[in-house]
């Protein structure tokens, strides 16, 4: 990348009504802005929110990130089976191609590390405009988990969808992409 080009920027949305009303410090957002800071070897510039779990918020805070250029969208929160986890029906509203394997890894990563209630999760991806979005459990000790799962295809999908190259710190995790791509 060129002093002149932009850096790449990655959403990171932390749905929950008690922390978007000040009732305690969000510490999701931060880990996943933490875990993505020590996979990426390119300097990325981050957006954050901190919402309520309202369905037509969701949606409008993830479309408001990808008009606004980011590439990669990361939430926290609103993916169990709770009354207000409403985090895959807000994806499904504004999203146009989900790619279900994400949550499929995410939960066997979390069922590996002996998480058994991972099978309530509705954890997934899709894609908005040209930005993943990457849904995540609220609980900051599995972001990690779910993040180490699934982050080796992220910055291939991104290439795919027509987003910058991301390159991934071969010290920390090792991304996947097709030889020659």
């Amino acid at each position: 990348m060129s002093a002149t080009e932009p850096r790449p920027r990655i959403g990171v949305v932390t749905i929950s009504d008690r922390a978007s009303r000040g009732e305690y410090e969000d510490q999701s957002g931060p880990a996943i802005h933490a875990a993505l800071q020590d996979y990426l070897a390119t300097d990325c510039e981050f957006e954050v929110r901190v919402i309520p779990d309202e369905r037509a918020g969701i949606g409008a805070a993830l479309r408001e990130l990808a008009t606004s250029g980011c590439c990669l969208i990361c939430t926290t929160g609103g993916t169990g089976p709770a009354v207000r986890d409403v985090t895959p029906e807000a994806i499904r509203d504004v999203c146009h191609k989900e790619l279900p394997g994400f949550g499929e890894q995410m939960r066997a990563a979390s069922l590996a590390v002996g998480v058994p209630t991972a099978i309530l999760s509705r954890q997934t991806a899709a894609i908005l405009d040209s930005a993943l979005v990457v849904t995540l459990p609220g609980k900051p000790a599995s972001i990690r988990v779910c993040l180490d799962a699934v982050f080796p295809a992220i910055p291939y999908c991104i290439d795919l969808i027509g987003g910058p190259r991301l390159e991934g710190d071969p010290e920390v995790v090792q991304v996947f992409r097709p030889k020659g791509k």
